[in-house]
């Protein structure tokens, strides 16, 4: 876990001393000295002269933290689906897959939470005054990884671990059922669809939630290692007892899309999932993105849909 390093103790006994009337070393803490000083979750490390007083970030999962821990957010992704009302009203500025540099040289956010993706752009918009952070969500794990990093940069590091603390207590607490539901997870959009693997967010939440993915040993696809391209013969021999499709844009075409797809292939008729009518959509607020602290109502959406199978 990150932690955030306040003065130092040099720092700190060079202001007792002064209290005292003592002199200062050189090596006491100037003006300008970083105060705050993390790891992102692409390793690289960050240092701020202050608390942030505004920032902005391209990720769902990361404005719901930072509302959570009550940070002043100017700038966050545009959204479909239901969008919370205290988000309504922050300023759009694109999202992970089509962001707007103007928009997010507009919020001139202190600090600017991103995905990896991102780095291309990041000299742009840290020329403009803004530091780029990156976060990662690919696992239950990483969010809470994330949870701290946000509360460490906004010194909030006892409402972070409340945080963590309340998701670490649901997992636990989750009763799974010894019979693991067969599933086969698709993310896809109009014409292109891909198996979720174990080591998605998605494939995570299923794993906690008591499903077996029936992908777990497909081939990893080259530009998303977290999923795998769809195999008709490896997902007929796993016959998954459901299908979820997870989408973040317009579920209803997604899954006609796919249904079309499975007619024009006579042997995913045999699937029990086809047969039993189990070809569900999930949440696209809860599953086409990263929830954040929602990830607690993804994991009993998740086990809903499951104990239904059974």
């Amino acid at each position: 876990m990150n932690k955030y390093l306040k003065l130092s103790a040099v720092a700190c006994f060079s202001i007792a001393l002064a209290a005292c009337g003592g002199q200062l070393s050189d090596s006491s803490t100037k003006a300008g000295d970083a105060i705050i000083s993390v790891t992102d979750r692409a390793g690289n490390k960050v240092e701020l002269t202050k608390v942030p007083e505004s920032v902005a970030a391209l990720s769902p999962g990361d404005v719901d933290t930072l509302l959570a821990l009550d940070a002043n957010v100017v700038g966050r992704p545009t959204m479909t689906g239901t969008v919370p009302e205290e988000v309504k009203k922050i300023a759009e500025i694109g999202n992970p897959h089509t962001p707007s540099l103007e928009k997010i040289v507009l919020a001139h956010a202190d600090v600017f939470f991103a995905q990896e993706s991102f780095k291309q752009y990041a000299p742009t918009v840290e020329n403009q005054g803004s530091k780029v952070v990156y976060t990662k969500a690919d696992s239950i794990e990483d969010i809470q990884e994330n949870v701290t990093l946000l509360g460490d940069i906004l010194e909030k590091e006892n409402e972070a671990k409340k945080i963590n603390a309340d998701i670490t207590e649901h997992v636990d607490t989750l009763e799974k059922s010894t019979e693991r539901v067969r599933t086969l997870l698709v993310y896809g959009a109009p014409g292109t669809f891909l198996a979720a693997l174990p080591t998605s967010l998605v494939g995570d939440i299923l794993e906690k939630a008591g499903g077996e993915n029936i992908a777990s040993a497909f081939p990893k696809a080259d530009k998303y290692p977290n999923y795998a391209s769809i195999s008709t013969e490896k997902i007929v021999e796993a016959n998954p007892e459901v299908v979820m499709l997870i989408t973040h844009s317009d579920p209803d075409a997604v899954k006609k899309a796919f249904e079309k797809e499975m007619n024009q292939n006579a042997a995913w008729k045999n699937l029990d999932a086809v047969k039993n009518d189990r070809v569900i959509i999930l949440s696209a607020e809860l599953f086409g993105q990263n929830p954040g602290t929602k990830v607690t109502a993804a994991l009993d959406e998740m086990q809903k849909q499951l104990n239904e199978v059974q």
